[in-house]
């Protein structure tokens, strides 16, 4: 059965994390791709607006998961946008500010943009100007009137011992919490999920999990993986994709991702 539709995750997949453009050959096979019919999602944990502009050079339709599937974006329009609980958002706010002290930071999501609640500079030029992301500066993220649709807090190396010790075996009854790289630990509504998401744009679009091919790394792309069957996760991703996926393809220093949709191409 042919390949319909492709979906592939950005950060530690596609590029390395927080890069600001995809490469030129990424962008050629996605025009060449999408010119003989086939659909491309991009699926990320990052905001609509910083994937939009990674792959606008494209010039093509495309469709995004956006936070990881709190906000999907089909054929240029919002599709799904999930909210999350007030009273859990006050309270993981609450735990992630008590890590301020340890060099952490906070940014929360809605469909339009981010707040930050930071001064720290360094942090606020990450988000701003790599991942070029809708970015507000605010004394108090619970203040703003705003839907947040996603939390996720950073710490520059690795926050993974306290996400993966504290954060999430704390919060993972009440929503979806995730590693989202090294440094990041999101939060979403727990009916959020990049599979979900996927699986909502195959309904629309009329394509069969056997006509989905998807790439990941990390363990928000766990229900990416299971969402198609051909799946690939990168030679670097975590232990837990590369079990999930059906295919192991070269990482992202090596433009593995490029390498399978180029032979896609000449077939």
């Amino acid at each position: 059965m042919s390949i319909k539709l492709i979906a592939t995750d950005v950060d530690g997949t596609l590029v390395r994390d927080s890069s600001r453009e995809v490469y030129d050959e990424m962008i050629d096979v996605i025009q060449k791709l999408t010119d003989k019919g086939c659909q491309f999602v991009v699926a990320s944990g990052r905001q609509y607006g910083s994937i939009r502009r990674m792959f606008e050079r494209a010039d093509r339709k495309l469709h995004y998961i956006a936070e990881n599937g709190a906000h999907i974006v089909l054929n240029g329009e919002n599709y799904a946008v999930t909210k999350m609980n007030r009273d859990y958002v006050e309270g993981i706010m609450a735990d992630l500010r008590s890590l301020y002290s340890q060099d952490c930071h906070v940014v929360a999501s809605t469909s339009k943009g981010c707040f930050l609640e930071s001064g720290d500079q360094a942090f606020i030029d990450l988000i701003a100007n790599e991942y070029r992301n809708d970015v507000t500066l605010t004394d108090d993220i619970l203040s703003e009137d705003v839907e947040i649709i996603k939390i996720a807090v950073y710490k520059k190396g690795t926050i993974r011992p306290i996400g993966e010790s504290v954060l999430i075996p704390k919060w993972q009854d009440k929503v979806k919490t995730t590693m989202a790289g090294d440094e990041w630990v999101d939060f979403m509504d727990k009916s959020v999920d990049k599979g979900k998401a996927l699986a909502k744009i195959q309904e629309a679009l009329g394509i069969k999990r056997e006509e989905t091919m998807v790439f990941g790394d990390n363990n928000n792309d766990l229900g990416l993986i299971m969402a198609a069957e051909e799946s690939y996760a990168v030679e670097n991703a975590v232990e837990e994709v590369k079990k999930a996926a059906k295919h192991i393809c070269p990482d992202y220093t090596q433009k593995g991702v490029y390498q399978i949709l180029q032979q896609l191409f000449d077939k």
